[in-house]
């Protein structure tokens, strides 16, 4: 059981990154990280959560039609059930078929998710408002690659956990940054992996993959990004990735500072 202290601590810490300072006190990070009380359950192993909070993202390539074909399966590493990325409609690496997005949108956040990668090859993608993507995608050591911010880091292949095990993202994101229209500040990144700090304050230039990726994917080849909040966005490709553990808890960052500490 958590001690009050902890919560108190753990509060302060989510508090002052909103203020944009670097953080030196403990956050819940890694596999099996609890949502604060503060925090929003995007995903708590249930169809019922899955349908009320999450619908198919309408992109140029979308071949799917609600209600979500996304199953809930029994979890195949620990208890309870997850949801698993593999919806008919995508089949072949179809992405933008039958990927799913929040019905919320979101700006600056703190997000917590697990994901297990069935089988080797396994693919799926988490997009920061569904724009930015954070990639699953097992046995790519490239820019391309697991735990990468796409075609922007290297990426972070050594704190994976391997196939047929759960890995989890926890990241602060600080959304781009607009004066008079124009971008003056690009969106901002920090992320741990399995609870090893990956991406320090990284900055995230352009949406990837074009328009069938995510919003703004299409504008000016993906480098016209927009001032608009976006949701939560998970990928299916086909492919056996599951997903649990789902929580977000939004933030209002002023300075330029994604930083936080476990």
């Amino acid at each position: 059981m958590e001690h009050t202290t902890q919560r108190v601590w753990r509060g302060l810490a989510l508090a002052l990154v909103s203020a944009g300072f670097s953080l030196s006190v403990q956050a819940q990070i890694g596999v099996g990280a609890k949502a604060p009380k503060d925090a929003e359950v995007l995903f708590d192993g249930s169809r019922r959560m899955l349908d009320e909070k999450w619908t198919y993202w309408e992109g140029p390539r979308l071949a799917a039609s609600l209600p979500i074909k996304w199953k809930i399966e029994k979890d195949p590493a620990g208890a309870g059930t997850v949801m698993n990325t593999n919806d008919p409609a995508a089949a072949g690496g179809k992405y933008g078929a039958a990927d799913i997005v929040t019905k919320e949108a979101f700006r600056d956040f703190r997000l917590h998710i697990e994901f297990y990668i069935s089988k080797p090859g396994g693919n799926s993608g988490v997009y920061l408002q569904n724009r930015y993507e954070i990639q699953v995608l097992d046995g790519d050591t490239t820019s391309h690659g697991l735990g990468a911010v796409i075609n922007e880091t290297p990426s972070p292949y050594y704190a994976y956990n391997g196939v047929g095990k759960w890995n989890a993202y926890d990241i602060v994101f600080r959304a781009a940054r607009f004066k008079d229209g124009k971008r003056v500040e690009n969106a901002q990144v920090t992320m741990y992996f399995n609870g090893k700090k990956v991406h320090k304050n990284q900055p995230i230039s352009q949406v990837w993959g074009g328009p069938n990726s995510g919003i703004d994917g299409g504008n000016d080849g993906g480098k016209g990004i927009t001032d608009t909040p976006g949701g939560l966005k998970l990928q299916a490709e086909g492919h056996d990735v599951l997903y649990r553990n789902i929580w977000i808890k939004p933030l209002d960052l002023k300075a330029a500072n994604t930083d936080f500490s476990k």
